[in-house]
């Protein structure tokens, strides 16, 4: 080899550690609260400005009080541990949900249609799909209408009893 391959390789591979090292937080969810705050922010005024619900399939149906769970909740987490894959981290899967009704609507639908959770979050809240949408276009052989309201009655279940 010449030295201007050598030369090429070296660049090549020091960019490519430098790519891993600023992206890899990111990858692991170890991104700073201000980088949450600002991001979570973004996205609310996106999801505003396209007025839009980004779980249910829009019902006129007003929100239940009950949601005012926090996402943090133990009871919460512990309720929905055993629909989550098995070693799991809650607090990584409960991250940028608006609210503990869109994490358990999005966990139940997982669960009942087998696709896998992150997938699904990532449809719904990264970008901004409703349920139903992420569901018809992950499983297009199942009636996704269906399983998104069997997920949000199943969330609804699930709430109130906590917040009980």
């Amino acid at each position: 080899m010449t030295f201007g391959r050598w030369f090429t390789f070296a660049v090549c591979l020091v960019a490519a550690m430098a790519v891993g090292v600023w992206v890899s937080p990111y990858v692991r969810g170890y991104h700073s609260t201000a980088t949450v705050q600002t991001a979570a922010t973004s996205q609310s005024a996106k999801q505003t400005a396209k007025s839009r619900p980004a779980v249910s399939a829009r019902s006129a149906r007003p929100q239940a009080k009950a949601t005012n769970i926090s996402l943090s909740a133990p009871e919460l987490q512990a309720q929905l541990k055993p629909l989550l894959n098995k070693g799991a981290n809650m607090s990584v899967a409960a991250q940028d949900f608006r609210d503990a009704e869109q994490f358990a609507t999005v966990a139940h639908a997982a669960r009942n249609t087998e696709i896998p959770f992150m997938v699904l979050k990532h449809r719904v809240v990264d970008e901004h799909k409703s349920l139903a949408t992420a569901i018809r276009e992950l499983k297009p052989d199942v009636d996704a209408a269906a399983h998104a309201k069997r997920a949000q009655a199943e969330a609804r279940s699930d709430i109130a009893a906590l917040a009980t």
